[in-house]
């Protein structure tokens, strides 16, 4: 299924994406797409069984809704850094040995189509297609043959970086990765039927219509079961966490000189099954 949500920010309501492409409304379900529904794997069936009886009659969500954030209040947004070679040579670092971790507040998140703001002083805010997964059971000290039964789906993001903050002001990562509407997710939440094989998935970013970002999932240097895996040493992932695992080369620090995002850009990116989003760029007011 494709999990979405809409409405006015604070105030969504839980959506399907039909096969046809048509979204409804399914409030009538009784659920939104949080922890506590990601945590009983039966509820994607429930919710499949009430949406082939109540598909005809439940309120078509129209084309100029708002999308909100695709998972409502993840308890953790789980990056890793360096995760595509070509990505880790841009950058001038060696291809990491084991994954690099770093967090991302969840009150960057923001809807798929929200404008990014460009931080009060910001002048290398920069950006990343990258591939987030969402867990459906709690995992701990999971193998990686067993990492993916603790996945609920996939999901679009945007891993926005102000690059001063991250790399000039010390410290750790999450200063530059967390500021507000810095993580768009979305548009929906695709369960893991929905995506015939995850590790080799097209994905791309444009900025103002030319192309900046062209990969595939296949080039991830730790692909997600054993990213799963991995964190699952160190803390539980919870139902409902998502984990955003790397962005492949083109990113505005990469090229020479660099090149950052400026109030009337417009970002463009997709993953192939996971749909497409885009963010206009506006200064703080």
């Amino acid at each position: 299924m494709k999990l979405l949500r809409f409405g006015s920010a604070g105030l969504e309501k839980p959506g399907v994406q039909l096969e046809n492409g048509t979204r409804i409304d399914v409030s009538g379900f009784g659920m939104d797409w949080d922890e506590d529904f990601f945590f009983d794997s039966s509820n994607l069936d429930k919710l499949k069984a009430w949406v082939e009886d109540n598909s005809d009659s439940a309120p078509v969500i129209g084309a100029d809704e708002r999308l909100g954030p695709a998972v409502k209040r993840p308890g953790k947004l789980i990056c890793i850094g360096l995760n595509f070679s070509d990505h880790a040579k841009e950058s001038g670092m060696e291809p990491p040995k084991e994954p690099i971790i770093f967090f991302k507040a969840t009150s960057a998140i923001c809807g798929p189509n929200d404008p990014m703001v460009i931080p009060r002083g910001s002048e290398k805010s920069d950006w990343e297609v990258e591939l987030a997964v969402v867990i459906g059971k709690k995992a701990s000290y999971v193998t990686k043959e067993n990492a993916l039964d603790h996945v609920a789906g996939y999901m679009l993001h945007n891993d926005y970086s102000e690059r001063a903050y991250q790399l000039e002001r010390g410290g750790q990562w999450v200063k530059g990765k967390s500021c507000d509407t810095f993580a768009p997710i979305g548009p929906f939440v695709a369960t893991k039927d929905e995506v015939a094989d995850i590790n080799n998935c097209g994905m791309w970013l444009k900025v103002n219509g030319e192309t900046k970002q062209n990969g595939n999932t296949s080039n991830l240097i730790f692909d997600v079961p054993h990213l799963v895996s991995y964190l699952s040493e160190f803390m539980s992932l919870h139902p409902g966490d998502i984990i955003s695992t790397g962005t492949p080369a083109g990113v505005g620090l990469g090229f020479d000189p660099p090149q950052y995002l400026k109030a009337g850009d417009v970002v463009e990116l997709g993953i192939d099954g996971l749909g497409e989003s885009r963010q206009d760029i506006v200064d703080m007011e």
